[in-house]
């Protein structure tokens, strides 16, 4: 996770400081989580890279905090641990509680108040339907290609770009 998190913030910082957004990152910035949380919070417009510590531990409520971006299905890790809670507890149904509770969990932190609006992206298109009964009534899952999700993403934050006007000929 930690190795992904570099390459993705290796590949979208300098597009994203040229929209004129800030991104922190946890393990790359030299601040403890609880810091570049705080950061984030301060920010209107910027973007916050984490592992399960931020996704577990964001409490940002209001505008800082408008779209949650999962790259894969949070599925449990397979320690020994696990391995042991697995087999007591229902095997695959115990892998697809976990994998609810933490959707549910960072859903949860994307929508803190009534007021609250956002946008959670789920990347994986190996989600399978019956996770997303961790989200709550009422919410509706669109299951679209990556530029129909960024388009719709755009009208939704509303920051859509415009059309770019047809090129005019001189006479």
């Amino acid at each position: 996770a930690i190795h992904r998190l570099r390459q993705v913030h290796e590949r979208i910082v300098t597009p994203l400081e040229e929209e004129g957004l800030s991104l922190y990152a946890q393990h790359i910035d030299a601040l403890d989580t609880g810091t570049l949380v705080d950061i984030f919070r301060a920010e209107r417009n910027a973007c916050l890279l984490g592992t399960d510590a931020v996704r577990d531990g964001v409490d940002v409520p209001g505008d800082s905090l408008r779209m949650i971006v999962f790259d894969r299905v949070p599925w449990p890790r397979p320690d020994i641990l696990h391995k042991a809670r697995r087999e007591q507890f229902g095997k695959a149904r115990y892998d697809d509680m976990i994998t609810r509770l933490r959707l549910k969990q960072a859903f949860g932190r994307l929508i803190r108040r009534a007021s609250d609006r956002g946008v959670f992206i789920a990347l994986d298109s190996r989600l399978p339907t019956r996770l997303t009964t961790g989200f709550p009534p009422g919410v509706t899952v669109h299951r679209v290609g990556l530029a129909e999700a960024i388009a719709e993403t755009r009208r939704f934050l509303g920051t859509e770009t415009p059309p770019l006007a047809p090129a005019k000929s001189s006479p």
